[in-house]
């Protein structure tokens, strides 16, 4: 029988115990964790190492490395071959999190000084960038723990696709954000877009750089692209029901930045004209952020759009679990599964 085992953080901060998954996770999260702790150190003295190191140790949760790691392992293929692209996969996003952490004028992230607020703006795109180019660097290393040369190009593009696509989401939600635009369909595919991605990234990339074939490569991305979904969609629930303690970054970020997640969406399709223009003043006033997230919070539970949420959330979690059918049974596509269970479960 397998023991309890976390998604969360390597230094057990973010982790959160889930029975169905077994060590294997954990230890494979020590590995990138250890990887990542060396990574910018030989050049400690400069600024931009500096800010690589404060945005990537410690560590958050390492999700997408390790699904980068179990894909692999899931195809029958070796975690050490894949173990740098773990580690790059562990660099984009984290430059994306700085990048996001500009946008939004948040000044932390994983319950430290956000880069932007600690070095300025300026020096926080920058040190994004480098991570973003940090990422290929480490696909590229793959040829040395034995990937080939035709496997780490078709990640690269893979990477690099879904890179885009990141933006194409995080402009599509500016989009909607200025037109205050509550298209459900339109932040659906925001959603698969912005977060979804970078989920698909690491598992097709895991598959491709292990040796699997196009038809373990497609049912994982698939698998991705659902738990993506899943997976933001039951922050976008924790953003109403959990606060800046436990989330490791300011629970005011949503309503200062009039973000239309899905419960906002849900709620304002429900509501009345007067509850429509309840809604909008929320978002587009100017008064005291705390003050109007406790208002759309008594708003968004009035209407149930919390719950209905949270079960849009269980219902990708479900469609990523089937996609894991087109695979052999294997220990990684069970921990897979529970990464999936485990991501709509999770209280930060």
């Amino acid at each position: 029988m397998r023991g309890p085992v976390t998604i969360g953080a390597a230094d057990g901060t973010e982790q959160r115990d889930h029975p169905a998954l077994g060590a294997v996770p954990a230890m494979l999260a020590g590995r990138v964790a250890d990887a990542l702790s060396q990574r910018w150190r030989e050049d400690q003295q400069s600024l931009l190492a500096s800010m690589c190191v404060h945005a990537l140790v410690p560590s958050g949760k390492l999700f997408r490395p390790i699904l980068l790691l179990e894909s692999a392992l899931a195809v029958g293929g070796d975690a050490e071959v894949v173990l740098p692209a773990a580690v790059g996969a562990e660099c984009g996003h984290v430059a994306s999190l700085v990048h996001d952490d500009i946008i939004d004028d948040d000044d932390l992230r994983r319950g430290r000084p956000s880069v932007q607020h600690k070095f300025g703006v300026d020096n926080a795109i920058v040190a994004g960038d480098a991570l973003i180019f940090d990422l290929f660097a480490a696909l590229a290393e793959c040829r040395a723990t034995g990937a080939s040369t035709e496997r780490i190009v078709a990640a690269l593009e893979v990477v690099a696709r879904c890179g885009i696509d990141l933006c194409r989401g995080q402009s599509l939600e500016a989009e909607l954000c200025e037109r205050m635009d509550f298209d459900l369909d339109a932040y659906l595919t925001m959603v698969r877009l912005k977060t979804a991605a970078l989920f698909m990234g690491a598992c097709k990339c895991g598959a491709l750089l292990a040796g699997g074939d196009e038809t373990m490569v497609g049912a994982l991305g698939e698998y991705a692209l659902n738990l993506g979904c899943a997976f933001q969609i039951h922050d976008d629930v924790l953003s109403y029901t959990r606060q800046t303690g436990e989330l490791g970054k300011p629970d005011t970020s949503d309503i200062r930045n009039g973000r239309l997640t899905l419960p906002v969406i849900l709620a304002y399709r429900a509501a009345t004209p007067e509850g429509r223009l309840a809604i909008t003043d929320v978002l587009a006033g100017d008064g005291d952020p705390v003050l109007r997230r406790a208002e759309l919070v008594s708003i968004l539970t009035r209407a149930g759009a919390l719950t209905d949420a949270a079960d849009t959330a269980r219902e990708y979690s479900r469609k990523a679990i089937a996609s894991l059918d087109a695979l052999g049974p294997t220990a990684s596509r069970d921990r897979l599964r529970g990464f999936a269970e485990a991501a709509v479960n999770r209280d930060r």
